[in-house]
């Protein structure tokens, strides 16, 4: 509902992700922590070690130091609590595409 924002698909587990991000190559990924099977972490590092150029957004229910700790291990741009506002998430995503170029 975004102008300036296109989902171009939607995955249900992390191995799932793998799988669109390669075949759709979006500018960023959002990407839960907690999924079935593959969890957003590990997704999130398999996707970086496979030189995908997509900027990872994580989200969790999870705001904790070794949450985020891990997201940024893996790769992640940036960390979202979900629980906070829609507009924090907007915001997050149109200051990476303004940072990378992406767009």
């Amino acid at each position: 509902m975004e102008p300036d924002i296109v989902v171009i698909g939607e995955a249900n587990n992390g191995e799932q992700a793998l799988e669109l991000a390669h075949e759709l190559s979006p500018d960023i990924v959002l990407m839960d922590v907690e999924m079935p099977g593959m969890d957003g972490i590990s997704a999130t590092a398999a996707l970086r070690a496979n030189t995908s150029h997509a900027a990872v957004v994580m989200m969790s229910i999870h705001d904790d130091a070794q949450t985020r700790a891990r997201a940024q291990a893996a790769g992640a741009a940036a960390f979202v609590e979900k629980s906070g506002m829609l507009e924090v998430l907007l915001t997050t995503i149109r200051q990476i595409v303004e940072f990378t170029g992406k767009a």
